[in-house]
């Protein structure tokens, strides 16, 4: 089988470049989720830690190995180690584990400076590390750190390195764009330059985002025949971070013959849990996982799109099990009316009630407000004069908060003029609320949709009474995405009024859906 027509294989990172964040250290309990979801995604091999970190870090490592025991092959586990004098290497055998990645300098600055060696000594360590770990009984790869500042500064020094090693029983050499200063050309004339001399050699890519570029050199480096593509999810990695799992495995897809294993069905479910634990938001623009990647708000586009999918490329929202919405503003048109109130299950509006909706669009987006599918109905109702737009009122609430009892909350609703009251405690201010609130639309047999993100945002520099806008992410019953928000100088009655006006949507779209 031709080199090119190998599928290219995935190493995750998140475990242990990705920890390189800045505030991210993920705990062992965490560690075993993150390995088990990157199962899920069909990931080729993960690089679980480092060797020699803390008790932490052994204790996450054999949790995952353990498991991996049981359910998988052993050998897609990977560990960083170093040239240690065999320190890595017994701490990776005695916790388990079975392949290394040996870190070695991958440019003659690195070593000479760094660990003050000279590439001869540094090259015979290196062997003797080899050794060692296949005397144990551990497979070796070898990074190649800086490889990138050494094809550029000191390309002799790589090429002897390569030379000294390549008659040892290493599975792969690891070149590291380091620092993330390669561009497409360069890189793919050092990897035509690496491969013709090391025909017989299994090599990886491991690329950094300083420039923006990881994404372009990792599919550059597929297209020179590397199989072996290192990533993180959400591009978690210090400064600017890795190559990101979900833009690569798409890329990939796209744009390369060769077959890939991920399942992009779960990537956003890992780009969410990764933010989750982490505490790392992903831009609202990041490809395929940003919060408004799959967001149109241009008239023109919306207007295409209904006669033709004229403005769609081929990441479509449902390969990743996310959907196509339309942004209501200032450079809305009547396409994108009509486009929501399609994807509401509404009817088209007539010409006359449209093109004044489209009026109020406008004139709120100049004043920087962002019109949600869910504040339509609203506008419309005003529009037509009909006062009693709202049918469900959180008419009164209040909440108790203790230091050692649960936080308890009591809510008033009324729903067409018939009110009910409850009470609940809660985990926090606003749990209780929701609970307390859950418990009064039962009575009048309705349900909350599922809350999926709440965030609070004021002004920068806001002081502690400026206004609070509390902005949520609910999923309704038939799978749709809607956002509601709030605003008031307390930012429970700001969530409680992003609240009144999801339940009021989902009233509206049970009658009229």
């Amino acid at each position: 089988m031709k080199h090119q027509d190998l599928y290219v294989e995935i190493l995750d990172t998140t475990l242990r470049d990705g920890e390189q964040t800045p505030g991210v250290a993920f705990t062992p309990k965490e560690k075993f989720s993150v390995a088990k979801m990157l199962r899920r995604l069909k990931v080729d091999r993960i690089e679980i830690g480092s060797a020699r970190v803390s008790a932490g870090e052994a204790e996450g490592v054999r949790k995952i190995l353990e498991w991996s025991n049981a359910h998988d092959n052993p050998e897609k586990l990977e560990i960083l180690g170093f040239v240690d004098g065999g320190r890595s290497v017994d701490w990776i055998r005695n916790n388990g584990g079975s392949v290394i990645n040996l870190l070695c300098k991958g440019s003659r600055r690195h070593c000479e400076i760094q660990l003050k060696k000279t590439p001869e000594r540094h090259f015979a360590d290196i062997r003797k590390e080899v050794e060692k770990a296949v005397s144990a009984d551990l497979k070796v790869n070898c990074y190649l750190e800086d490889w990138s500042g050494g094809i550029s500064d000191s390309f002799d020094y790589v090429l002897t390195q390569i030379n000294a090693l390549k008659d040892l029983p290493v599975e792969r050499f690891m070149l590291c764009d380091t620092l993330g200063i390669l561009n497409v050309p360069r890189l793919t004339t050092a990897l035509h330059l690496m491969r013709s001399a090391f025909p017989e050699l299994r090599f990886d890519f491991h690329g950094h985002n300083d420039y923006n570029l990881a994404c372009a050199n990792a599919l550059a480096a597929v297209e020179c025949g590397i199989s072996g593509i290192h990533c993180t999810i959400n591009g978690l990695g210090e400064r600017a971070g890795n190559l990101d799992l979900a833009q690569f495995a798409a890329a990939v897809r796209d744009f390369s013959p060769r077959p890939i294993h991920i399942v992009e069905k779960e990537l956003h479910n890992a780009s969410n849990m990764l933010q989750a634990l982490s505490g790392k938001r992903c831009a609202w623009n990041a490809p395929i996982v940003g919060s408004d990647v799959f967001t149109q708000t241009c008239g023109v586009h919306a207007d295409g799109d209904r006669k033709g999918d004229l403005y769609c490329n081929k990441l479509l929202p449902e390969r990743f099990v996310r959907q196509r919405d339309y942004a209501l503003g200032k450079l809305s048109g009547k396409a994108s009316i009509d486009r929501t109130l399609e994807l509401m299950g509404e009817e088209v509006l007539s010409p006359e009630l449209r093109a004044k909706v489209l009026e109020e669009v406008i004139r709120l987006g100049d004043r920087k407000k962002a019109v949600t599918a869910a504040d339509l109905p609203f506008i419309i109702s005003n529009i037509m004069r009909t006062p009693e737009a709202a049918r469900l009122r959180i008419v009164d609430f209040e909440t108790v908060s203790h230091r050692s009892r649960l936080p308890k909350a009591h809510v008033v609703l009324e729903f067409d003029g018939v009110t009910v009251e409850d009470s609940s405690t809660g985990d926090g201010g606003y749990d209780a609320l929701i609970k307390a609130i859950r418990k009064c639309l039962k009575k009048y047999g309705l349900s909350m949709p599922k809350l999926v993100d709440y965030q609070v945002r004021i002004p920068p520099g806001g002081r502690t009474d400026a206004l609070v806008e509390t902005t949520i992410t609910w999923k309704c019953a038939d799978g749709r995405s809607v956002v509601t928000t709030g605003v008031d100088s307390d930012q429970l009655v700001a969530a409680a009024a992003a609240t009144e006006k999801i339940l009021n949507h989902m009233i509206h779209g049970t009658n009229n859906g």
